[in-house]
């Protein structure tokens, strides 16, 4: 199946399985989250004109080219006097306006003479270096969209409106549950054939820093009765997300367990690394099986597991921001699966890890992004690519 349409069949039973539960949440604990219905402003933002510059508040019609006395000064957070007629006022950042002025003046275009009269330099316009009130926004318009993922600028404006909790989408619940009798976790001893459970780390953090409840379900052995089992007791998660075991070897159960007590919605599919993925449910849950090579597990999840999980919660764009770049590389043999690079970006062209393959995590440690080379396509230096960088996937 080709990336594109097996990407969109994902988003699709996402968006009919959505995490209609919601909590309210400080701003402090709301980096990450989703938000679960439209920010509208409450106020006028800024609520009054205030000043641009530091300087003097004048209105245009009172000035003759004459110096003008001070009639008072304005600090931020202060409540101005009208202008008295014939007057400026000292202004500062920030500070209202006082009603009767419609232009601030920035001091650099100003002389404080001896008698402590102000010269203006310049001419002086209506509106200049006032910010209106409502420029930002006025009360009752829409600033976020329910969906919006909440980042550092996202709070901050929410902040600046006068939020002090958000409404947000709860955490979708992810079990995590590795297969293969070669697994163990760090800090054990590698026994015979034995290597270490890479995925589960890998996962868990990726995971988190998306937001999600993270269970983990642990090491499940080579055997199809516990993999029913293990499946069985999972019944309470959003997703079971599982590595390992998906492939078409003697010993990959995942697919036959799903097949028995559910459905395979996909599998195989026309991306390298990654093809052995599958999806579907397992007494009503929803299962992402993800290959179990470090390096297909990464890919699989950032391209397809990631879309899905934020369409879960309502986020509306889930594509990573990706860009073309000239190849810094030679492709010889074209293939009929689209694959993902681990390159980086030098002098302004894709350069590739020296091994590519599927079990080198390696190669995305020293990467900065996933290099897309299209099926059935060769490449010579200098041939546009498309680069996803690894920033705009592992959040």
């Amino acid at each position: 199946m080709p990336v594109e349409v097996a990407l969109a069949r994902l988003l699709e039973m996402a968006e009919a399985a959505p995490i209609v539960e919601f909590e309210h949440l400080p701003l402090a604990a709301a980096e990450g989250r989703v938000l679960a219905e439209d920010l509208l402003s409450s106020l006028d933002l800024p609520p009054w004109p205030n000043s641009a510059m530091d300087g003097y508040a004048v209105r245009v019609a009172d000035w003759t080219g004459e110096p003008l006395l001070v009639s008072q000064k304005i600090f931020a957070g202060m409540a101005p006097e009208p202008l008295a007629p014939g007057t400026c006022a000292r202004i500062f950042t920030g500070a209202p306006v006082p009603a009767g002025a419609d232009c601030v003046e920035m001091q650099e275009n100003t002389e404080v003479l001896a008698d402590q009269r102000v010269r203006f330099s310049e001419p002086l316009h209506v509106g200049q270096n006032i910010r209106p009130q409502g420029q930002e926004t006025t009360v009752g318009e829409r600033v976020l969209n329910a969906g919006t993922r909440l980042g550092p600028i996202e709070l901050g404006l929410a902040a600046s409106l006068g939020n002090a909790e958000l409404r947000v989408v709860r955490k979708v619940r992810v079990a995590v549950l590795s297969t293969g009798d070669e697994l163990v976790e760090p800090g054990q001893a590698l026994g015979p054939g034995q290597i270490y459970n890479s995925n589960r780390v890998l996962l868990c953090s990726w995971l988190q820093r998306l937001g999600c409840e993270v269970l983990d379900a642990g090491i499940l052995p080579d055997n199809l009765q516990a993999t029913r089992e293990r499946l069985a007791q999972l019944g309470s998660v959003d997703l079971i997300l599982s590595t390992g075991g998906v492939s078409v070897g003697e010993a990959d159960f995942l697919g036959i367990a799903l097949r028995e007590a559910g459905e395979l919605a996909l599998w195989k599919l026309a991306i390298k690394p990654g093809k052995p993925l599958t999806f579907g449910h397992f007494q009503g849950v929803p299962v992402i099986g993800l290959p179990g090579n470090p390096a297909s597990t990464l890919v699989t999840f950032a391209l397809l597991a990631r879309p899905y999980l934020l369409r879960r919660q309502g986020v509306t764009e889930v594509t990573p921001l990706q860009f073309q770049v000239p190849a810094g590389f030679v492709w010889p043999k074209a293939g009929n699966r689209r694959e993902y690079l681990r390159g980086r970006l030098e002098q302004g062209r894709a350069i590739v890890y020296r091994n590519q393959s599927s079990g080198v995590l390696r190669s995305a440690a020293w990467a900065e992004g996933l290099v897309e080379v299209l099926e059935e396509r060769t490449l010579v230096e200098g041939d546009w690519v498309n680069f996803i960088p690894l920033s705009e996937v592992l959040g």
